[in-house]
């Protein structure tokens, strides 16, 4: 059909062209032919055309019957390949089932001979278990016999000889016990006495640094003792004026040529002696003076605390603090503690805790830093509430400090649990700082209370004869009564004591507990 169409359309073309030929030429030589001519060929051209598409249709339709009869018998052989070859597959996989079945057949006749197996031993293991019933029986019976003739031997029941091994047991246990705690804790104090002592010496040495007591009141010197009426002022104008803008007391006694200032805020203390000294140097004293040279004064605290904050930093080697905090060191200038400057005692502290942090390979940057700031909260505990740990760490994570600056703060009086190196080298050095020798100082009285609710602790526990605390109340010896307390006992009733101290005092660096027991014997030659 194909060639067929194509034939025709060739057909068709021949012919335009022919018409057209004859036109163009009937154009030219329309004059010499006529009209008859020029049909007679055309109709020869046409005819012609429709010979030629005839021969190409029947040569179309030849050569499509042949291409038919190839595509049909390369059909016929395909179909039977594949018939073949699924023929093949077909037998293959029945054998392979065959084998399978077999198989499987001689798996399941494996499998019986192998439950059979089972079930005589099961048999075997049931008679052998009613033999070891049997067998067990007898063995309890046995040994009841046995216990009774040991009874009866021993004049003990059961109980009674195993309450009696038990108790053998638990004190053999308690001795070797307290012995080895002993020798593990004397080895242990041996050698870390021995290098805490070189490394804490070796940082001492490089910080070491006088102390002044200082203390919650200040004296303000007069020229005479005729100042003292001029302080008071009309009807008492002046020093009413002084002590409500400064916000000190004013003790104007009989101490010749001299007044005393007492406030529990030393800046307000500082403020009201600088102001209290140029108003005496002027002589002007009045109100109005008054106010002027208290604003004064406290300006040039301000910067004096600026100044003093920036000097700490730069001799602890600190850098990087927010200037809050700058100022908050420069304010710990004017607060002391048991007398002892608490500035000086924080770099003191910094620069204790950076030598040992030195010694041992710790980063000493942060050992520093976390020194310098152990106690930046007694800055500001006289005018918030809550102890100057709480008050610390809520400034230094206000003013975005390191997590382990803040942590050893907080950890610095063991109020949390030390996380790191830096935690116990900030401890270490505030225990060293506070407790050397004229560091600090208390009263008399809490002094005395002190060493005696330390003999009563001590007192408490049972089997304590006496105590007796020493050295300052760095020492309390404690006497037991040997029928009561044993060696073996002696390590445990110290360890007791020493928590209770802990927990129930505050004091100054370590307090250590010596245990002395003591057995005599006495007799008469008559």
């Amino acid at each position: 059909m194909k060639w067929f169409l194509l034939g025709l359309f060739i057909g068709l073309i021949a012919s335009a062209v022919a018409l057209v030929l004859g036109r163009k030429s009937g154009l030219k030589e329309g004059h010499r032919l006529g009209y008859e001519e020029r049909k007679k060929v055309a109709e020869a051209a046409i005819s012609s055309a429709e010979e030629e598409a005839k021969r190409i249709v029947d040569n179309a339709k030849k050569n499509g019957e042949s291409k038919r009869k190839e595509i049909v018998l390369k059909g016929r052989e395909e179909v039977y390949a594949l018939k073949s070859e699924n023929e093949k597959e077909m037998r293959d996989r029945r054998s392979e089932m065959n084998k399978q079945e077999k198989r499987v057949q001689q798996r399941e006749e494996h499998l019986n001979k192998k439950i059979e197996q089972v079930e005589r031993k099961l048999e075997q293991v049931s008679v052998r278990m009613k033999q070891a019933d049997e067998k067990f029986a007898e063995a309890d019976r046995i040994k009841c016999q046995q216990m009774e003739i040991m009874e009866k031997i021993s004049g003990l029941t059961a109980e009674q000889a195993k309450e009696q091994l038990m108790k053998s047991l638990e004190d053999e246990l308690i001795h070797e016990k307290a012995v080895k705690i002993k020798e593990y804790e004397q080895q242990t104090k041996d050698e870390a006495e021995k290098k805490a002592k070189n490394i804490i010496s070796l940082a001492i040495q490089r910080c070491a640094s006088d102390y002044v007591a200082e203390t919650t009141v200040s004296v303000v010197p007069l020229p005479n003792d005729e100042m003292k009426g001029r302080i008071i002022g009309r009807e008492g104008r002046n020093i009413r004026a002084l002590e409500t803008v400064t916000g000190v007391d004013i003790i104007i006694d009989d101490t010749p040529e001299a007044i005393t200032l007492s406030c529990f805020n030393p800046i307000r203390r500082e403020v009201a002696r600088i102001a209290m000294m140029r108003l005496i140097a002027d002589g002007r004293i009045h109100p109005a003076r008054i106010e002027e040279m208290v604003e004064k004064a406290n300006r040039e605290i301000e910067m004096t605390i600026k100044e003093e904050g920036e000097k700490a930093m730069l001799e602890a080697n600190v850098m990087g603090l927010h200037p809050e905090l700058v100022k908050l060191l420069g304010r710990l200038r004017y607060r002391t503690s048991y007398g002892q400057n608490v500035l000086r005692h924080s770099l003191e502290v910094s620069m204790i805790a950076g030598a040992m942090a030195a010694e041992l390979g710790a980063d000493v940057a942060a050992a520093r830093r976390a020194g310098l700031l152990h106690d930046i909260g007694k800055a500001l505990d006289y005018e918030m509430e809550g102890s100057h740990v709480d008050i610390g760490v809520d400034v230094a994570r206000k003013y975005r400090e390191q997590e382990n600056i803040i942590h050893a703060i907080a950890a610095h009086h063991g109020g949390v649990e030390t996380l790191s190196i830096t935690d116990c080298l900030v401890q270490a050095a505030d225990a060293v700082s506070a407790a050397r020798p004229g560091a600090r100082r208390e009263n008399v009285e809490s002094y005395i209370k002190r060493l005696q609710r330390l003999e009563e602790i001590a007192s408490e526990f049972d089997g304590v004869s006496e105590s007796y605390a020493i050295q300052a109340g760095r020492e309390v010896r404690v006497i037991v009564k040997p029928e009561t307390i044993n060696d073996d006992d002696m390590p445990f009733l110290a360890r007791e004591i020493c928590k209770k101290i802990e927990s129930e005092l505050e004091y100054p660096g370590q307090i250590k507990v010596n245990v002395i027991r003591e057995s005599r014997a006495s007799e008469f030659a008559k």
